[in-house]
């Protein structure tokens, strides 16, 4: 084809003008202006991933870097309608309020020979001297860091009041309001050495990384997002929320939206002055929710019940008649320099009249946690954190009378009689409604097209964080009439099923079951108000006639033991030491959550490697829980659980003594499965190598010679194992074995001492304990099963007979070399 002059210009011109636009998407020239009153208007990064520009946040203009309209920097604070953003002929970059003129912020570059300035693929804006960086984005952090920024000791992450530095031992630390220090994280303490320059930085796989000229072999992880290693098209990043807490955030490119992957601080009432002064934070349905003491005082601001509250009638008003507002399963927040400042050893009343009798204290916690610590607040600020879970009473200073809050389930009365008279007037009306609604339900429950319909409402019920409710029909559908079998446990068989939404799940078949509906719901209810990244989660429910099924989310991975416990010819699905830990650390979060954070005290009484699941990531979900009789917290040290059941080789001694069970229990039952994890092999095995005795008592012996060697699994060289992570866990699952609850740690602590922030003193020798003589026998003379196993793809489906075998072929094999 022959190109004639003016088609040659056109193709030039072309190539120019795209050739142009390319320049002027990389490279910003001084003179440039952005204006909040053209919000279309930016500067972008080459591929147009990263934007500059003005956005609108919650009804504020702010100037900031965003990634699919997600801010990851920002340019000073909150500007209003008219403000401009300028990049000034002298190199500096200014924004400038257009109202009054004020400057909000500016780079404080003038003068430096700065000629132009670029926004990269990497999300760094910076301004340049020639091809010499002299000012950006990466080193003049907001509150976000992303892949490729380094977070060095010079560097501030800043969020309303809260900050987050790196210190020159490597550890991050959060503070409120530049005094208050409410996390203080080591991370990874197998970094010994004195650090010179340490900097933290986020892999684009998501892994948080320490770097250090004195760490050999380069950057050491010291934090997994939840999702890592999937290195697809999403950007991963570390946020300071408004709210005090980090987070690891990841966003698919084009979602806009973004998912939270890990967090530093799990129990966000714990962060310090999340609802303001005075402000008493708690949960509802999982959620953080803040208010106030009681009646005597007023939510600062009602449109936000973050900023705290205030009294009505202030302590000056009433000198000499003050008294104390009592405040159960509460305490307000210590942390240091406070922590030491204002402590004293006195009981709860102790604690009362201290605060009371003294002029200068306006609160006081007492701990009820055996330590008799009481901590008094003086005047200043005043962060509270209460729920059912807390052993711990406050008490705060008030002008009397003492208006307590009403119950939650108090209305007004004026209420109750609007709603007593909208039901007489609308009460013919409704039931027209109902029997009409019930012809068409019944319609629609027997047409296949429409049941089918029905279930993919349902699931939308489920994306909001309702459990679904699923007909048999539906179920039956789902798992093509119970055809394929995961497995087979006590209490039923597990089923793989395809829901309406298309989506993998593993349906229960329940037999058995004693209790009615009433009961089973409200057991499917607590079941499916426990959040947590280390629970397996419930989708949903049957409950129609005789038939009562669950429907979990499917565990790609299946269940640790098949990967814990396998033969030489099995190598494959071996786990190595860093997955194994991980496997740990996720299992003693998971308990930690049930025993702790969640409105009850769910004891699982049957913590085993089965019932720990792994998803395609390999992160621990423990299953089975909630299905064991609910402990209230205000007792759970001694209340007993006699009606559930357990396995053998896991069992706690107070369980064969007849004993009370407590949440003590399963800590008993995780140090068994944190042996096993180390050690590859049962912990009731015996054999001549363990010179005939249980193996968790010749690990202590081992482990008193200095033998650690001998414990770990044979699989591992010595080079493939962190051996202070080993030791660690060593010494944990022996404090979690001791024979008497009260040695054993509270799970919170178990968790503290594998990640290495606590000390972990010497652990005393584990005692024997006579266990069943038939192997596979629970303490109540059942089946080794647990009340409610949730299955996965690789759990082997077996026979109640072939359970009794498999849990004591070692030790039958065994014990032949052994009489």
């Amino acid at each position: 084809m022959k190109l004639t002059t003016s088609s040659v210009l056109l193709l030039l011109s072309s190539l120019f003008l795209s050739l142009s636009s390319s320049i002027s998407a990389a490279e910003i020239l001084p003179g440039s202006t952005l204006y909040a009153s053209n919000p279309t208007q930016s500067w972008s990064s080459p591929s147009k991933t990263f934007s500059l520009g003005f956005i609108t946040d919650k009804l504020t203009r702010f100037v900031a870097i965003t990634y699919n309209g997600i801010p990851i920097w920002k340019a000073g604070g909150a500007t209003d309608p008219t403000a401009s953003f300028h990049f000034l002929q002298d190199g500096n970059l200014r924004l400038v309020n257009g109202s009054t003129g004020i400057v909000v912020w500016q780079s404080d570059t003038a003068g430096r020979g700065v000629s132009s300035a670029s926004l990269d693929d990497s999300g760094n804006f910076v301004l340049k001297n020639g091809t010499t960086s002299v000012w950006s984005s990466f080193d003049n952090p907001s509150d976000t860091i992303l892949p490729r920024q380094n977070f060095s000791l010079n560097s501030t992450l800043r969020s309303g009041l809260y900050d987050l530095r790196l210190l020159d031992t490597g550890q991050l630390r959060l503070r409120w309001n530049g005094s208050i220090v409410y996390w203080n994280s080591e991370l990874n303490s197998s970094v010994t050495t004195n650090l010179t320059s340490p900097s933290i930085g986020l892999q684009p796989t998501g892994v948080l990384t320490l770097s250090d000229p004195t760490i050999s072999g380069g950057p050491v992880a010291v934090v997994y997002s939840s999702d890592y290693a999937d290195v697809s098209d999403v950007l991963r990043f570390v946020k300071l929320d408004s709210d005090g807490n980090l987070r690891i955030y990841s966003s698919a490119r084009g979602s806009g939206t973004q998912i939270e992957r890990w967090a530093a601080v799990s129990d966000q009432c714990q962060v310090f002055g999340y609802c303001g002064n005075l402000g008493v934070c708690s949960y509802s349905n999982s959620t953080p929710v803040c208010g106030c003491p009681s009646r005597n005082f007023d939510l600062v601001d009602p449109k936000d019940t973050r900023k705290g509250c205030k009294r009505k009638a202030e302590l000056e008003n009433c000198v000499g008649t003050a008294t104390m507002l009592q405040l159960d399963h509460a305490k307000f927040l210590t942390y240091p320099p406070e922590l030491s400042e204002q402590k004293f050893d006195v009981g709860i009343t102790g604690c009362r009249e201290i605060c009371l009798s003294s002029v200068a204290c306006i609160a006081s916690t007492s701990l009820a946690d055996g330590s008799g610590d009481c901590y008094l607040k003086v005047p200043g600020f005043v962060s509270t954190y209460q729920s059912p879970a807390l052993p711990s009473t406050s008490f705060v200073k008030v002008c009397p009378p003492v208006l307590n809050n009403p119950p939650a389930s108090s209305g007004k009365a004026w209420r109750l009689r609007a709603w007593i008279v909208a039901v007489v007037v609308v009460s013919t009306i409704l039931g027209l409604v109902l029997v009409e609604g019930g012809l068409w339900c019944w319609c629609f429950r027997n047409s296949p097209k429409l049941s089918a319909l029905s279930s993919q409402y349902a699931l939308l019920e489920y994306a909001s964080g309702a459990p679904v409710q699923f007909s048999y029909k539906e179920l039956q559908r789902a798992t093509k009439g119970f055809k394929e079998k995961l497995g087979a446990g006590g209490f039923g068989a597990v089923y793989r099923a395809t829901l309406a939404n298309r989506s993998i799940a593993a349906v229960k078949q329940l037999e058995g079951i004693e209790q009615g509906e009433k009961q089973f719901r409200m057991e499917v209810a607590t079941i499916s108000s426990t959040h947590h990244l280390n629970l397996v989660r419930l989708i949903g429910f049957c409950s129609e006639g005789r038939h009562r099924l669950l429907v979990y989310e499917f565990m790609k991975n299946g269940s640790l033991d098949n990967f814990v416990f396998t033969r030489e010819d099995q190598s494959g699905k071996s786990l190595n030491w860093e997955n194994r830990f991980h496997i740990a650390l996720g299992t003693a979060r998971g308990i930690t959550y049930l025993h702790e954070e969640c409105r009850d005290c769910i004891v699982h009484c049957d913590i085993k490697p089965e019932n720990i699941l792994l998803d395609e990531n390999y992160n621990a979900k423990v299953s089975d829980f909630g299905l064991a009789k609910l402990v209230n917290p205000k007792d759970h040290r001694y209340r007993t659980l006699r009606s559930v059941r357990g396995t053998r080789g896991y069992l706690a001694p107070e369980w064969l003594a007849n004993l009370p069970i407590t949440s003590k229990s399963d800590v008993y039952s995780y140090g068994m499965v944190l042996l096993e994890i180390v050690s590859g092999r049962r912990n009731y095995e015996v054999s001549p190598e363990t010179n005939c005795k249980k193996f968790s008592l010749w690990a202590y012996e081992e482990f008193e010679k200095s033998n650690v060697e001998a414990i770990i699994d044979k699989r591992f060289s010595s080079h493939e194992v962190d051996m202070e992570q080993v030791m660690r866990a060593i010494q944990v699952s022996f404090w979690c074995i001791q024979e008497q609850p009260s040695q054993r740690p509270m799970m919170g602590k178990v968790v503290q001492m594998l990640e290495g922030i606590i000390e972990i003193e010497k652990p005393p020798a584990p005692k024997a304990a006579t266990e069943g003589s038939v192997s596979g026998t629970s303490a109540n003379g059942s089946s080794s099963v647990s009340a409610l196993s949730t299955f996965a793809a690789s759990a082997p489906a077996r026979s109640l007979s072939s359970s009794f075998q498999t849990a004591g072929i070692s030790s039958y094999a065994s014990g032949k070399e052994c009489r």
